[in-house]
This record gives C-alpha cells, structure tokens and sequence, in this order.
C-alpha cells in the first residue's frame, strides 16, 4: 500500500491533503520557507496520531509535528520531504477538574479559546504569548511559549502538569502528574516541553490554572528616550508593586500601530504598557505605585486606562506590532534575545550602535519586565546589500546578547534559522549530550530531523 493509502486507511479521506495548493501552506511558518511536504496529514485523537507514527518509522521518513505554523525560526517548515502532522483537529477540551485548579485538553486547541473558556468559568490561565488567538496549546508547550505576563506568572512551563506524548515508535505515554508534588523518577514532562517536536509528539496537556483575577488595571508611560525606560524597569521590579506584565514598544513599534492607537499613546521614544491584576485594592495599589515609579524614573506622561475596551485597544496594538511592521518594510529578521534585565540599558544602547552602523532602520519591543526584548531589523531586499547588511547585523546583536550574559533566544526556540548559532551559546559537550538524548528517544531520526542542532 503507498504512503497516502496507509495514512488515508488510519484519519480517513478528508484528514489527508495531497493537492499541491494545499501542501504549499504547509511549506513556510511566520517567517521560514522551505519545501513542500510529501502529504499533510490530520489526525483526530491520539490512536491516530501514534498509527501515524510508526507508519512513518517503519518506511524512515520524516514526520513534522505542527500546530497553527505561528513560529518564526523555522520550527515546522520542512527541509527535505517529510510527513506534515497537522494536529489541528485534536482540539478538544477534555475537562475541568475545579476543585484541584487542573483542566485537560488536547494539543491542538487554540490557546486564547482555551483561556476563554477557562474565564467564563471563573478560571485563569496565565501565558499570554502575542499569537495567543491563533496558536495552539501543543505548539506553546513544543516551544515553550512566554509571552506578556512572564514577568509575574512566568513561562508555558510553569503551568503544564503533564502531557500524553506520542514517542518516535508510536507508543504512548504520559509525563507528568495531577498533584502539586511528584518525583518519582526522572523529569520527562520538562524534556519534551521546550524540546520542538524533536524528541515526541505532544498530543494533550493537563494544565494548572488559578481562580481569575478580580480586576486589572492597566498604565501607560511615555519616555524620551529607551535608556530611561530601562531605568523604569528597574525602580518598578524593585519598588514593591507586582507588574502582571510590562511590555516596552519603541518609537518605530509604536508607528508601526499608529492607526490602531490614535492618540491614545503620544509620539515619543519609548513607552512601557504595563498591567497589575489581584484583588480589587491590591490591583489599584500596585497601580498607583507604578504610575508613581514611572514618573519618579523621568517619565514625561503617565496615564491610566480609562476603562476596559481601552485597554484592550491598547494590548490589541502591542500584539499587533509583529506583522505591522511588515508595512514600514517589505522584510525584517526578528528574534527574542533575553538579557538580565539589570543589563537591558546596555542592549538597548548596543542594538541602536549596531543598527546605525549597518544604516538600518530597527524596531525594539517586548517582555522588558523579564529582559526578552523582540529586535526586529528591517529591510527591503531590492534594495542593494540591505538584506546583507541586516545579516551582519544580526550576527552582532547575537553577540552582544551574549556578552552580556544573555541568551539567543527567549521564548520563540532554535528550529533551522538559529541552529547555525547553537555554539555560540553553548558547549560542545552540551550540545553533543542532548545529540546522544534526542538518538535515544528518536533512534530512526524521523521527528522534525535537522532542527535544532547544526
């Protein structure tokens, strides 16, 4: 039997894409383009996904796990021809269990439906990546997604109690428990997460959740310049009020939205948008406190969002600026380097010494409440040796990120486009130990092969 007969034989005629229009949107993420798969496949339960599996094992082709293609390192993107998993039809919440604060749903689940969900009942998942309204649960655990409340509740990590996995042999497993303690043996669970499809295919998550937050308050401050905004985050991380997330858009971030915003954000250098939630008189407080901060750090405009619909409107422009900037130029090479936050001032100094050094125009925004700065270059790659020039400059950004005791990347992962710069971060004897791990739990070298390690 040919390949899309066995896989047609397990999901069924209209879980299997052939047609070349429809394998060519399987060829690329939000930034990387590569080659088209030999077949999409899109399974819907676990059963399926591990028949799928040892299909793939049995003929040695390769089998690309992948969620909604949000990522932008080329974590999904096939290289050579290889066995799309789809795993958008496994997006079912499977339960709430209320009284121990755990719910459990399947990895194919879109995150913001998932936090929706989990709000209408009272319930709050913390992780906030920007592309909450269209990735999935399985793809944040992959890449162990941050986003903008990392500062106070930390990291996808933090809040997975276990996860069903679908090993390279096609057996199932789950890593993990329900209670809020568990060492018996090794830590698989924390392996797999953060790990990119490499070592197994995440097919459903049991998740930690808290009661919802009573009220949210969001403040704005606007800065003349980035140096003085870093100085802000600083006195805010020390001066006793708990930042539910504080995001840093610069100047060119900010025009990137303008449309959206108004006048709601005037002109300037650098603003921080930061949110307190809690209980009602915990929330107002650590919003005053903040609003007094950020004015005692040189802000020139503090504000407070006058109700709800506009701070949406304001967090709708901050998760917004990714793909606006697109519109100020035709290309740009993004990435999520992380600094302690005690050196963000020096970043921010290096990245504008760099930029103008190549003569290009750069954007910085993001996380700068845990030091996960998104730099993004932009370019037009008709124009001359720009292209090149953003080359060039990324590379030193990379390592001025790392002089400063840093790291390349904070939340988005390596995938093909940052595996060149693996040793750069890390020894040789790290990178040959997880080579021998990722042998070990994929011996055939089929889960999303190539990635990671150069």
């Amino acid at each position: 039997m040919s390949l899309t007969g066995e896989l047609t034989r397990i999901v069924g005629p209209a879980g299997v894409l052939t047609e070349a229009g429809d394998l060519i949107a399987y060829a690329s993420d939000h930034k990387a383009v590569g080659v088209p798969p030999l077949v999409v496949v899109l399974p819907a339960e676990t059963r399926q996904v591990a028949e799928i599996v040892r299909v793939c094992a049995a003929r040695r082709i390769a089998l690309i796990p992948r969620g909604a293609g949000t990522g932008t390192v080329g974590g999904v993107v096939p290289e050579a021809p290889a066995v799309v998993l789809d795993l958008s039809r496994l997006n079912r919440l499977l339960g709430v269990d209320r009284a121990n604060l755990l719910a459990d749903a399947e990895a194919g689940m879109i995150t913001g439906d998932f936090q929706r969900a989990m709000e209408d009942q009272g319930l709050f998942f913390p992780p906030d990546p920007a592309s909450r309204d269209i990735s999935t649960l399985g793809g944040n655990a992959a890449t162990n997604a941050g986003g903008m409340r990392a500062v106070k509740y930390g990291v996808t990590a933090d809040w997975i109690a276990a996860l069903e996995v679908v090993l390279a042999d096609g057996r199932t497993i789950r890593a993990g428990v329900r209670t809020r303690k568990g060492v018996v043996g090794y830590d698989l669970k924390h392996l797999f997460i953060g790990s990119e499809g490499t070592l197994g295919v995440i097919t459903a998550l049991t998740l930690r959740l808290i009661p919802k937050p009573a009220a949210r308050h969001t403040v704005l401050g606007i800065f003349p310049e980035l140096a003085t905004a870093g100085r802000a985050i600083h006195a805010i991380l020390h001066g006793g009020a708990t930042p539910a997330a504080m995001e840093l858009m610069d100047a060119v971030a900010l025009d990137a939205v303008r449309g959206r915003i108004g006048d709601l954000i005037p002109p300037g250098h650098a603003t921080l948008l930061i949110d307190t939630d809690g209980d009602a008189d915990r929330a107002a407080r650590d919003a005053e406190t903040i609003g007094r901060l950020l004015r005692e750090s040189g802000a020139t405009e503090v504000r407070r969002a006058a109700d709800k619909k506009e701070a949406d409107q304001l967090w709708s422009a901050r998760r917004a600026i990714s793909p606006a900037l697109y519109e100020i130029r035709p290309n740009k090479i993004a990435d999520d380097i992380t600094v302690p936050v005690s050196r963000l001032i020096e970043l921010f100094a290096g990245v504008t010494r760099i930029a103008r050094k190549h003569r290009l125009l750069h954007a910085c925004y993001g996380h700068a409440g845990d030091g996960n700065v998104h730099v993004n270059l932009l370019y037009d790659p008709q124009n001359g040796d720009e292209a090149e020039r953003a080359r060039l400059a990324r590379e030193e950004i990379f390592r001025l990120t790392l002089a400063l005791g840093g790291t390349l990347s904070g939340e988005h992962g390596v995938g093909s486009t940052k595996r060149a710069f693996l040793p750069w971060e890390q020894s040789a004897a790290l990178i040959d130990l997880q080579r021998r791990l990722k042998r070990t739990f994929d011996p055939l070298d089929i889960l999303n092969p190539g990635k990671v390690f150069p």
